[in-house]
């Protein structure tokens, strides 16, 4: 992949007979918002601190930006990338505004953007609060704002909106939207599926220190033919009518409650099953065929 920001070859992480990370390869393209999902304990969060060269690979090898991240080129490329880890933590007795000023120091980034950065994340009203004071949703867009000093081109996000309100989650993922939009490139973990289904270019699903499988959504969902499940509202009495048109496909949990009927079929019989529902001649009131969820997904793979 020509476009790769980031290319890892068979990286592997071990502490004694522990396998962290097992045989990873991976390639991530510039500009894609790629998650990366997996149980506690799966190597999501060494692989992450590999990628930033926070751990030293046991072998293997990893590239950022055309950087080896054990070589010398790597510290210039450093700093082009933010970070924020899971378990944010900071000075309770400076505040919001002095964290960022502190933290602009550090990154050698101009102490003119923090107050711009609060005002993205936010917390414009609380820049001159100590931090002690702020809430855990607060301590979080502060985290947030500093993983965004120096303009990087690259964000790692370990579990992002732990701790942010619904407002806050979707003013986080705007952002996130607008950086891609920019040419940012952004990994993130998280373990609200949900929450990033829609919102990710691909992701990968980690298990045991290894990648199990890592695409887009869709992809995912074909890749596992994991079932579709189909809802229908009918016209009273038709429900018999439809069980019968649907006997001789495949399939599966068929439920009846009242004029409704539920049921789960494969995704290469689904247009099978639509035809047997344009065949009632319109007395079906209401449709609906829902797509396995990320959650369906993940489970799929890594049960």
């Amino acid at each position: 992949m020509a476009s790769s920001l980031i290319k890892v070859r068979d990286a592997r992480k071990s502490y004694g007979d522990v396998r962290a990370v097992d045989g990873v390869d991976l390639d991530i393209e510039k500009g894609e918002i790629f998650g990366l999902i997996g149980h506690n304990g799966a190597g999501k969060s060494t692989l992450f601190k590999m990628l930033l060269g926070l751990l030293p690979a046991t072998a293997g090898e990893i590239m950022v930006n055309g950087a080896a991240v054990r070589g010398a080129a790597f510290r210039e490329v450093r700093r082009q990338i933010g970070y924020l880890p899971e378990n944010v933590v900071f000075y309770d007795n400076l505040t919001g505004l002095e964290t960022l000023y502190f933290f602009a120091d550090l990154k050698s980034a101009s102490r003119k953007d923090a107050l711009p950065l609060l005002e993205k994340v936010g917390l414009a009203g609380a820049a001159n609060r100590r931090v002690k004071g702020y809430s855990k949703g607060m301590r979080q867009r502060l985290g947030f704002a500093q993983a965004l000093l120096g303009k990087p081109a690259l964000l790692f996000l370990d579990e992002p909106t732990n701790g942010l309100d619904p407002e806050g989650i979707r003013e986080f993922y705007q952002i996130l939207r607008e950086m891609k939009e920019q040419g940012v490139t952004v990994i993130l973990t998280s373990h609200i599926l949900s929450e990033i289904q829609e919102r990710v270019d691909r992701l990968a699903i980690m298990k045991m220190g290894k990648i199990q499988a890592i695409g887009s959504l869709q992809s995912l969902r074909e890749q596992n033919d994991l079932p579709l499940h189909v809802e229908v509202h009918l016209e009273a009495g038709v429900v018999e009518v439809l069980q019968r048109a649907l006997a001789p496909l495949a399939i599966e949990n068929l439920q009846v409650h009242g004029d409704r009927l539920s049921l789960r079929c494969r995704r290469h019989d689904k247009m099978a099953v639509l035809a047997a529902l344009t065949s009632l001649d319109g007395k079906v009131l209401d449709l609906h065929v829902r797509e396995p969820s990320l959650e369906d997904v993940f489970l799929g793979y890594s049960g």
